[in-house]
């Protein structure tokens, strides 16, 4: 029986026995060493620790202990004294206490001594194991040896508790700014962080991660511990936010509301107003909508332009829309058809340089042919006009008949250039300079105007013609006789120009009168005739003179 009492303390309370796999279970070890009793004159003690792999040993090597010892004088002064004592390793299983002075010194009761093995590699088997306490003291009969058996529990190892506490450094993350993540937990486990499109292993003894690139978005990182022992796992989640998010795709189900969206590199921005949309490009003025289609309701714009900068565009002035060339230069319209109410243009022309043009001169348009200012050709199926201003017209063909248009007049011709023919149903005409006109055959009546006045024939030939008419109201008639417009009646015949007249059938008058009002007329009564002359502004008779009478003709 020894004399001093031996107690054993752990920290902590319960010693886990280790696993193969995790780190090592380590605890610290305190003997408690006291004196119930008298006091003891003690020399050296000495604690063998069971070192092995089994149940009964406390752990595998005692070269990873730290050892160290305090004796306590609480009898000698008004306060307890505490000083070291020597603890040193003998072999690979025993420390050995000794006094400071290395002499043999009183243990005094109520005093005590703390052995305190810090670092104890726990080792691998739960079970009782059991230090063996060796005293060596002074008795009155000399030195005593005695020993004394202080067991200690180790525990069966127990799961690894959960990791907690998944956490980033920053909720909100402004673009381009990293995120670094930390956590709680085991160093035992095996850690993984995975994230949408990889994952990374997590180095052992780390407890914090940043990703190799920036979250360009909504981020949620995902934390795996694994128990290296039983491969279970436990999982944390934590998500990071990101100002300005960068999305790859973006199916939207119900509708996004956002004030504007913006590009990523090239700051082009959307901008939702309460009227539609407006376009910025990256200097913050109007930028430019590139697509391949847009089926628009209307557009409102200063101008459209081709994809390059020399081509086309179109401005909108006030009055309509000027089609330019990219040079500034006024540009061309190319189109299958024009439905318009008016053109104002300086000419038109066909698709080749060498198709003919019009003009619009202020006094109406002229038809060019191609390249250059000579005169063209109007081809149409009608034309209605208030007037045609042209040197000459002809028909569709070179021998077709043509009418040019001298100064006094239009001339008709034939397509070789001899005088043509006017075929009409009617004319209305101030009047007609011609050679003849006849009829519509060729044995027609015909007409001829000599310079004396104008001579009526017979169809083909010489022959004199008639003249048929209701009325003839003229100045003077020169003619061989004068008929009647029947048969049987009675006519004029023109003699020589001393023998006057002879008419056949007679005449009848009322009076007949000289050509001069103060010239004798002659009256015809039922008596006879009264030959009548006015003298002095009286009517008397008047002289009959006649160098002869003839009686009437057969």
């Amino acid at each position: 029986m020894t004399a001093l009492t031996y107690t054993l303390l752990t920290d902590p309370t319960s010693l886990e026995a280790s696993v193969d796999g995790r780190s090592p279970s380590t605890g610290t070890v305190y003997l408690m060493v006291t004196n119930p009793g008298k006091t003891v004159p003690w020399v050296r003690i000495e604690v063998k620790v069971p070192v092995g792999d089994g149940a009964g040993h406390l752990t595998r090597d005692i070269g990873t202990i730290n050892p160290r010892g305090e004796y306590t004088d609480t009898q000698s002064g008004p306060q307890a004294d505490t000083e070291s004592v020597i603890v040193q390793p003998r072999g690979v299983d025993v420390f050995q206490v000794t006094t400071q002075s290395g002499r043999l010194e009183a243990f005094a009761p109520g005093d005590y001594m703390v052995l305190t093995l810090e670092n104890v590699t726990v080792a691998p088997s739960a079970g009782v194991a059991v230090l063996m306490v060796t005293e060596t003291i002074r008795t009155r009969r000399g030195w005593q040896v005695s020993d004394a058996a202080v067991p200690v529990v180790k525990a069966a190892a127990k799961e690894i508790p959960a990791p907690r506490d998944f956490r980033p450094d920053k909720a909100m993350l402004d673009s381009g700014e990293n995120v670094t993540l930390s956590w709680d937990g085991s160093g035992d486990f095996g850690y993984e962080i995975r994230f949408p499109g990889g994952h990374a292993a997590i180095a052992p003894g780390t407890r914090t991660w940043s990703p190799a690139d920036a979250p360009k978005r909504a981020t949620t990182y995902i934390l795996v511990a694994t128990d290296p022992t039983t491969q279970k796992q436990h999982f944390l989640t934590t998500t990071v936010q990101v100002r300005y998010p960068v999305l790859e795709t973006l199916t939207a189900t119900t509708g996004i509301d956002t004030p504007w969206v913006q590009g990523t590199a090239n700051k082009g921005r959307v901008t939702f107003t309460g009227t539609g949309v407006e376009i910025f490009g990256d200097s913050g003025g109007p930028g430019t909508v590139t697509a391949d289609k847009a089926d628009l309701n209307g557009v409102n714009t200063e101008w459209v332009q081709g994809r390059s900068t020399d081509d086309g565009k179109i401005t909108f002035p006030k009055d309509g829309l000027d089609v330019r060339q990219g040079s500034g230069a006024w540009g061309n319209v190319h189109a299958d058809k024009a439905d318009l109410n008016g053109v104002n243009t300086k000419w038109v022309q066909g698709r080749h340089a060498d198709d003919g043009w019009i003009s619009f001169p202020k006094e109406g348009l002229d038809v060019r042919k191609g390249a250059g200012q000579d005169w063209g050709t109007v081809f149409a199926d009608k034309a209605d006009l208030n007037g045609v201003n042209t040197e000459w017209v002809q028909g569709r063909s070179a021998d077709d008949g043509k009418i040019t248009f001298p100064k006094d007049g239009l001339d008709v011709r034939q397509g070789s250039g001899a005088w043509g023919t006017v075929h009409a149903d009617k004319a209305d005409l101030n009047g007609i300079n011609t050679k003849w006109v006849q009829g519509r055959n060729a044995d027609d009546g015909w007409i001829s105007f000599p310079k004396e006045g104008l001579n009526v024939r017979k169809g083909a030939g010489q022959d004199w013609g008639s003249v048929f008419a209701d009325k003839a109201d003229v100045n003077s008639v020169i003619t061989k006789e004068v008929r009647g417009s029947g048969e049987d009646k009675g006519y004029i015949e023109f003699l020589e120009q001393d023998k006057g007249v002879r008419i056949f059938g007679g005449v009848s008058a009322g009076w007949i009168r000289g050509l001069n009002d103060d010239e004798a007329w002659i009256r015809f009564n039922a008596k006879g005739i009264w030959v009548l002359t006015r003298r002095n502004g009286q009517r008397t008779s008047a002289i009959v003179s006649c160098a002869a009478v003839n009686d009437r003709p057969a």
